[in-house]
């Protein structure tokens, strides 16, 4: 290797010797430890690489070449057959159909917040859709229906595309030369798995692009803190807090984004409060109040104004009203609640319904057995179930338990009002008593009362509680949810799915239960009979105007709906995994099938590449590992600017890893390959590092923009010689050649034949499709 020794030479000495390199903090007069100097910017001095291939890719021309070289084999990898198939693949089952309800302006609900819905909103707009296919099968024909699904897919391919430079950017704002740079970028370039996921109308390119230009703002913002509260600090610390917002906007696993930087931020702020950095407390709040603009409440505002016009848009009834409370409902166009409520009025003749079973309240003559199969005894008084049919049986009268007058409108009912039901079939009284329920002991039975015997007067009294309701609120159709409480007992009026034996028909159990404010003991009346007298209720539907609901009311209440739901998702999917199997490839998706050609998606990483960024993450702990092991014998292996690198910058990659990566573990809902696509592009930051550091014994040093205060230093420049761009393009072709082998999984075109299917089974845990089945002869 043809270079000068103070270039090359990476010096084994202790702290003493260390500090020489080096001015004290009292010297620069700024407080500032030089020896954590961990990210880019210009070099100091003329040391250059020594050989002249890696000099010229190190100009601003050559790097130019490699970034444009490489952001151009995306696109091309990406928009590739970008019309194939021309079906609903995976989960443009759900985003796509989000993507028309937006342009027919219909509410909808999703798990996931809208900035990336909108955006396919806005390319489906743009090119000319109607919203009129509504996505609802996997399989069904964009081309039957004219649907121009090519534009909205051009949009995360091209997203996806952006990423591969935005990788490379990072690696060279971190110091790391343009070969490294290169190969990081190409990890993204070539790998299968982000190839498939951006070229379908998914969610996970717009997710790995803003975290990705998150990550690559904070680099640029900490390069800048030798120039704190400069413009141009201000400006990368903004840009980190709008690409963080963008990130946390586009999917829910957006925010490990957000904590990434938060950590990152308790990091610095820890260092920074340090008092051998002889700062004043001043200086350290000020620090503090500037993040907290840059990095809390500018992505908030922004987060903010994503649900703002996601509301604005969304102004119509759609398939999301049922997911809504009653008054969120009511302000949307069209909703049933909006158009069909009305007030309740004593001695109206109603149906009730149980808010999530759908089922009605009913009650017919036939009664409870005098044992049941347990052995226990009830009541034998008349069954009170829930069925799921619509008949007289399910008609309830409401009576009063007060004096009303002849007229006005002190005759409806309302929140706190203490009622009976009357079930007008049979002429008896709701009631509940302190005897088990059939199918569950622990709750109570209901059943009902001789309208004329008052000798159970107080067990056939209910308070009225609607929910969120106050004083004076009526009680509606539609949207008068509420919860029954037993005056004397206090158990809620509830139900379950499980059904009852022969003797009621199998219809559902109604019981009571014994927590008064039971979440799931909601009820609605989904209609009024009839007026006092048995006179028939005629609905008579206005155009009304939507209600107005404040907008923080409305974004608290779709966030708990959110986080909610998403917890839920907790059902067995064939193609379902686990975190720990996602690093190894074990097992992919997959996304779409043709029987008649035999072909199909299957959404599985590049193992020459994912098993690369393996080993990377592996060298990486060692090396810090066996550092820290060889400082605690006075050894040091490593010098200071090296060191830094690696803990510091490459550090910052592995905290990126693990904050998108661990959390997973403590998940119980579905879990799927792509939700590790974001640390696996933080795993090609760290394995880029590491080949740099493999390949040469120094690196650009010092990094980070120069300060007033800051002194200049003797600089070191990384040196690969020829050896760096050798390795990159030898892997790159290995990394290419199974990219191209796997390629008829990723495009899902040309079809494969049982034995060419067998061949692209790497790994036996891989479940491909129209694999052959295997032989063998039996001689006789």
């Amino acid at each position: 290797m043809s270079t000068g020794s103070s270039i090359r030479q990476r010096p084994r000495h202790g702290p003493a010797s260390s500090q020489q390199s080096v001015s004290s903090p009292s010297e620069s007069g700024n407080g500032h430890d030089y020896q954590e100097d961990d990210h880019v910017g210009e070099i100091y001095g003329p040391v250059g690489p020594t050989h002249e291939f890696e000099r010229l890719l190190e100009t601003q021309k050559g790097s130019a070449a490699v970034v444009a070289v490489l952001t151009a084999l995306a696109f091309a990898v990406r928009f590739y057959k970008i019309n194939h198939p021309d079906q609903v693949v995976f989960d443009e089952v759900h985003f796509g159909k989000f993507a028309a309800y937006y342009i027919n302006r219909e509410y909808y609900f999703d798990v996931h917040p809208p900035f990336a819905k909108m955006l396919f909103g806005l390319a489906g707009w743009f090119v000319g859709f109607d919203g009129q296919f509504k996505f609802d099968n996997i399989g069904d024909s964009y081309s039957l229906q004219h649907v121009p699904y090519v534009g909205m897919r051009a949009l995360p391919a091209i997203m996806g595309s952006l990423t591969v430079p935005v990788v490379y950017a990072i690696m060279k704002e971190s110091g790391w030369p343009t070969v490294v740079a290169a190969f990081s970028a190409t990890l993204i370039l070539f790998d299968n798995g982000h190839i498939a996921q951006s070229r379908l109308i998914l969610l996970d390119a717009a997710l790995i692009f803003f975290m990705s230009l998150t990550v690559y703002c904070y680099v640029r913002f900490k390069k800048l803190r030798y120039c704190e509260f400069t413009p141009e600090w201000w400006t990368w610390l903004i840009a980190t807090g709008v690409t963080m917002a963008c990130t946390w906007a586009s999917k829910v696993n957006g925010i490990l984004t957000v904590a990434t930087i938060g950590v990152a931020v308790l990091i610095d702020l820890w260092d920074l409060l340090d008092i051998r950095k002889n700062r004043e407390m001043e200086i350290f709040w000020k620090h503090f109040m500037a993040r907290a603009i840059g990095l809390i409440a500018v992505p908030f505002v922004i987060y903010l104004s994503f649900f703002y016009i996601h509301f604005s848009i969304l102004t119509y009834s759609g398939p999301g009203d049922s997911f809504m409370s009653p008054a969120f409902q009511e302000t949307l166009l069209g909703n049933d609640m909006l158009m069909n409520s009305h007030e309740i009025r004593y001695y109206d003749t109603i149906n009730l319904r149980h808010k999530d079973t759908r089922v009605f309240l009913h009650s017919h003559v036939e009664r409870y057995p005098l044992r049941y199969d347990d052995g226990r005894v009830s009541s034998q008084g008349q069954q009170v179930t829930g069925y799921g049919h619509n008949d007289t049986n399910n008609f309830w009268q409401v009576i009063p338990t007060k004096a009303l007058p002849e007229t006005g409108r002190a005759r409806i009912v309302r929140h706190g009002d203490i009622i009976q039901l009357l079930h007008v079939n049979t002429d008896t009284l709701l009631l509940t008593h302190d005897v088990a329920s059939p199918l569950m002991p622990t709750n109570q039975e209901f059943t009902t009362w001789a309208r004329d015997d008052k000798s159970r007067f107080n067990d056939t009294l209910f308070h009225l509680y609607m929910r969120d309701g106050n004083d004076g609120d009526t009680w509606k159709t539609k949207s008068g949810y509420f919860r029954l409480v037993h005056g004397t007992t206090k158990v809620s009026l509830w139900t379950h799915p499980g059904a009852l034996p022969e003797w009621a028909f199998k219809q559902q159990e109604v019981n009571g239960n014994k927590n008064p404010v039971e979440k799931t003991a909601i009820w609605y009346i989904d209609e009024i009979i009839a007026r006092q007298g048995g006179e028939p209720f005629e609905a008579v539907q206005k155009p009304k105007a939507p209600r107005g609901m404040n907008f923080f009311k409305k974004f608290a209440e779709l966030q708990l709906l959110m986080l909610q739901h998403n917890a839920g998702l907790t059902a067995s999917h064939p193609y379902a995994s686990g975190p720990i199997n996602w690093p190894f490839l074990f097992s992919g998706i997959s996304a779409w099938t043709e029987n008649d050609n035999q072909k199909q998606i299957y959404l599985i990483g590049n193992p020459v590449g994912w098993w690369t960024c393996l080993l990377g993450l592996a060298v990486f702990t060692g090396v810090l590992g066996a550092d820290l092991l060889a400082r605690r014998r006075a050894i040091y292996a490593l010098s200071d600017p090296i060191r830094n690198r690696l803990w510091n910058n490459t550090g910052f990659f592995m905290l990126v890893w693990g904050v998108h990566y661990l959390p997973f573990f403590l998940f119980s809902r579905q879990l799927f390959i792509h939700h590790y696509l974001p640390s696996h592009l933080a795993s090609s930051l760290i394995a880029g590092s590491i080949l740099g550091f493999v390949l040469s014994e120094t690196i650009n040093y010092p990094v980070s923009v120069r300060g007033p205060a800051t002194q200049v230093r003797r600089a070191e420049s990384s040196d690969t010689g020829l050896r760096g761009p050798i390795t990159v393009v030898v892997f790159g072709l290995v990394l290419f050649l199974m990219f191209t082998f796997l390629a008829p999984l990723t495009y899902g075109t040309p079809g494969l034949t049982g034995e060419e299917v067998n061949s692209k089974r790497l790994l036996s845990s891989w479940t491909l499709h129209f694999a052959a089945k295997k032989t063998a002869e039996v001689v006789l």
